[in-house]
Formats: C-alpha cells, structure tokens, sequence
C-alpha cells in the first residue's frame, strides 16, 4: 500500500499535468483560485496535505468534468490525508524528517552516499542508540529508546513482498570510526555483511586510498519510486533537509553517484574488506 507522503507526490504531479495542458502559470492559477503561489508550489511537489474542497476547485479551473476521474481524484486525495504508521512518533521524530520516512515506506530503490554514519535502514539497535546517545539535545534514556525503536521499525521495508533495492557507497571513515565503542561497531560491520549477502543489498566501500572524490564534502540518498513520478535527491543537514526534484539536479546527483560506486571497491572485495575490519580491527578499543 502506497504511503501518503508518496500519494501527495503522485496527486501533486498530476494536478500539475493538468495545469500545464491548460496553459495556465501557477501564479495565474493561483490568482484565480485565492491560494498563494507558496500554496500551489507545495501542493504540486506534495509537500503538503490537500482538502478535498481545494482539489474540486483545481479540478474545476483545469476543466476535469468526467465523472470517473473526479472520483479517482478525490479516493487519492482521502487516502492522500491518512496518517502513517510514524506519524505515531511524532514526538521523537522531527517535522523535516517525516517526509523522508514517509517516501522510504513507499521505495523502491535507494542509492545512498554516506560520509560519516551508516544509512538508518543498515544500522543495528545498539548503533541507533549509541548515535542518539550523543545527540546534543536533552533527552531520557525513554527517549532514546523510542527513537531505536522507530529507526527499527523503519527496517520493516524489507519484509515488503517487494523490498526496496539498496545500494550504499560508504566511505572508508564510516566504517573505521568506533560508534559505541568496538563491539557494538564490529557487530554492526558484521550485520552490514549479512545484509550485503542478501539479495537487494549492496554495500561498497570508498576506502581512504582512493583519494580525491566528486563528492568530498556531502553526503546523499537517491530516492527511486515504482508507482510515483520521478526521483527525489535527499541531503540532511543538522536540523533540517533538502529534497531536491529537478531533473538537472537528479543528473547531477546520479552522475556523481555513478563516479564514486566505480570508484569503491565492487561489492566483493568490500565484504572482504569489512571482514577483515569486523574480526581485526575491533578487537579492543583505541
């Protein structure tokens, strides 16, 4: 089942479609409908929940009549407006963040470039808690616990009867830092290896000796959708985030990522790899 965050993409681009046949600026539409062009701009990238009424009025100015799509349009906004099961975790999960949780319910694929900490689809409980443990924000250990748990439940998309396909490039600092010290990181390197050796999970390791890279300051996730319209570039800074739905920037994004997966070592020789990290380098701590 689709997730709202992914039928508010899907509802927007459509409204957007049927503005663009009709020739009409958003400002234009805007205008003639009493929203602000801050509105349309959300509604049409599905950055926000729609009214049923808003919907019938953008209907009517794009000239939809036929029973059946009207009806088609007002089921995908109803099921559009449903909460999701994070919204549950409102409280221990940050507004910005939602709507990437709510796209990730709803993948189908995922490419992601870290430079620092393992994607939270990869982490085991221990590394979550020893990542949120340092947070600088005041928070009890209740606190923290719920945020483990909402970081596992995310993990659930695996068990979909279509699991998103995964592919992480890691930077070698990633792996080599002691998140928690050195057995919760060499089981996390270990739980990496299981993953990798499931089918749809792909785990490459950029290490140090590559040198320079095309992406040496900022990490990424590349958001791909089987059922919804284009692709979402993700960046995360400390309290907020970017997406970014451009075609120019996509290409952009891919371009790069494509660079740094061929220049991380193949998926082989990265099990290998953290292999060896995962029984001699996290013997003892430094």
């Amino acid at each position: 089942m689709d997730s709202p965050t992914v039928l508010r993409r899907r509802l927007g681009s459509e409204l957007r479609r049927l503005r663009e046949r009709t020739g009409l600026r958003a400002k234009s539409a805007a205008d003639t409908l009493q929203f602000s062009a801050t509105k349309i701009s959300r509604i049409e990238s599905g950055q926000t929940t729609l009214k049923e009424s808003d919907v019938r009025a953008m209907l009517e100015l794009y000239g939809v009549t036929d029973e059946a799509e009207l009806r088609q349009f007002v089921s995908l906004t109803r099921r559009s407006t449903q909460r999701g099961w994070w919204h549950d975790y409102g409280d221990a999960l940050p507004e910005w963040f939602q709507t990437y949780v709510g796209m990730e319910a709803d993948v189908s694929r995922i490419r992601a470039y870290e430079t620092e900490l393992i994607p939270g689809l990869l982490q085991t409980p221990d590394y979550a808690r020893a990542m949120f443990q340092i947070s600088p924000s005041e928070q009890g250990q209740g606190e923290i616990e719920r945020r483990v748990k909402l970081r596992i439940q995310r993990q659930e998309v695996f068990q979909r009867p279509d699991p998103p396909i995964v592919r992480a490039v890691l930077n070698e600092s990633v792996l080599r830092r002691p998140v928690g010290g050195a057995e919760v990181m060499g089981a996390q390197v270990l739980h990496l290896i299981e993953l990798a050796q499931k089918s749809g999970v792909t785990v490459q390791v950029l290490p140090f000796s590559a040198g320079t890279h095309p992406s040496m300051s900022m990490a990424f996730h590349i958001l791909s959708f089987a059922d919804a319209p284009g692709d979402i570039v993700y960046v995360e800074a400390l309290t907020s985030s970017l997406y970014m739905e451009k075609e120019s920037d996509i290409a952009r994004h891919e371009l790069v990522f494509d660079q740094l997966a061929a220049t991380a070592l193949n998926a082989e020789d990265s099990l290998s790899w953290m292999h060896r990290l995962a029984t001699e380098g996290y013997g003892h701590d430094e």
